[in-house]
């Protein structure tokens, strides 16, 4: 294996890859030597240099001295020089039984024999960009942590917040959204809290604005952290939701988050028509450039209760199921898709994640809009907990989840792995 790409010896650690017996790499646990050896092409001022890549064969391969014409010539005259002879064919255990070969045109398996053909025939990738880091904030200078959430924490939001998204920043995950810890003695029925402009999410957002102008902020539109009611709307006395009276809370909630520096809001509430409302809002008050991300599938999923435990926010009486979507329904989605992609919506959200993969790709497949998927809390404290059972592997499962996520279509990935898959993936470069 030659080179001509540098002129001096040097020196390399070892690289990563296989042993130069599979001639597919490089042996990992040695360092390699380049060595030098004199020009051949006077016309043409380069060194050439030989890489051994095994520690059996550490003596360079010499050279003949001759021109390139000579070389053809002898090999012409059946004096080709010595190169390694083929690998032997491994030999089968004992007891092998001798079968014939089966007649197959083609044998998927090929494709799989190596890392390095594994890797070249991969379909779907996964990076860091890829990731949504979904942060909680109180008003604390406290980090707290959340039972129901190992490794999870409510976070001060004046120096917690900041040092998670600094280490997050550092892995490559340049993308957050925020969800609030609001004290109850701000939470009313009507949510007003939600639209101040001096409330915990808007200071937040300014803050990480300040530190890291380039961060995208993405922020939560919705009223159950701040209702006292724990429910996503206005409710009336006899227990129904009102939608639009919501919706006009809603837009008052986005335009305040926009104010603030926020680049995508993310209505998660599942109220008729509040992408439109939304979208009009933001553009009458000069955010045109403001994203909307809607949750357009949320369903009324069992997987939410870790979240809520964080956020004190579940509902103080009935549950979701009048606004949030009906987890056996499959057609309704592309309903809801249609609807927020004719209102204005510029990513369309499903929620939970790993359940809901076919709904993923059902949305890639009708949909130019990018794809967003949400794993939830559920699934997290799922994989955390197996992990500290010893039950599964942990960091195999959590990035095998989060690939089975892209793999159905999503673009982006909320997911409170993101710190911790981030380091997985830089540590394999």
């Amino acid at each position: 294996m030659t080179s001509n790409v540098v002129n001096f010896p040097c020196n390399i650690g070892a690289i990563k890859g296989l042993d130069c017996a599979t001639f597919a790499g490089f042996k990992p646990s040695v360092n390699q030597s380049f060595v030098c050896v004199r020009p051949v092409d006077k016309a043409c001022n380069r060194r050439l240099f030989t890489v051994r890549a095994s520690e059996k064969h550490d003596t360079p391969i010499r050279k003949t001295g001759l021109s390139d014409e000579e070389c053809e010539a002898a090999v012409v005259a059946g004096n080709a020089p010595e190169a390694p002879p083929p690998p032997p064919r491994p030999a089968a255990p004992a007891g092998t039984p001798v079968v014939s070969s089966i007649p197959l045109n083609r044998r998927p398996r090929r494709n799989r024999r190596s890392p390095a053909l594994r890797a070249a025939f991969q379909e779907t990738s996964i990076s860091p960009a890829n990731f949504v880091y979904p942060l909680f904030i109180h008003e604390g200078e406290e980090d707290t942590p959340i039972g129901a959430m190992p490794g999870c924490y409510r976070l001060g939001w004046r120096h917690g917040l900041v040092e998670e998204v600094s280490k997050a920043r550092d892995v490559g995950v340049n993308s957050i959204v925020l969800f609030p810890k609001v004290p109850d003695a701000l939470k009313t029925p009507t949510g007003d809290e939600a639209y101040n402009e001096n409330g915990l999410v808007p200071r937040a957002i300014r803050l990480l604005k300040d530190k890291f102008p380039d961060l995208v902020i993405y922020t939560d539109v919705a009223l159950d952290p701040y209702s006292s009611d724990g429910h996503d709307g206005i409710v009336r006395e006899d227990g129904v939701i009102m939608n639009d009276e919501t919706v006009h809370q809603l837009c008052k909630q986005a335009v305040a988050q926009a104010q603030a520096g926020a680049d995508v809001v993310s209505p998660s509430d599942m109220m008729d028509g509040r992408v439109g409302e939304i979208r009009s809002s933001l553009d009458a008050e000069g955010f045109q450039h403001v994203s909307i991300m809607s949750y357009t599938a949320k369903y009324a999923s069992a997987f939410y209760g870790p979240f809520r435990e964080a956020l004190d926010s579940n509902p103080r009486f009935g549950d979701k199921k009048t606004y949030q979507m009906n987890p056996a329904n499959y057609r309704e989605a592309l309903v809801e898709a249609q609807e927020d992609e004719s209102e204005g919506a510029d990513i369309l959200l499903v929620k939970p994640g790993l359940p809901y993969l076919d709904i993923i790709s059902l949305l890639r497949e009708k949909s130019p809009l990018p794809i967003a998927a949400y794993q939830v809390s559920g699934e997290y404290s799922m994989i955390k907990a197996g992990g500290v059972l010893k039950m599964i592997d942990e960091e195999k499962v959590m990035m095998e989840s989060l690939m089975c996520l892209r793999r159905a279509g999503a673009d982006i990935i909320l997911t409170y792995f993101a710190l911790q898959a981030a380091r997985c993936l830089c540590a394999e470069k």
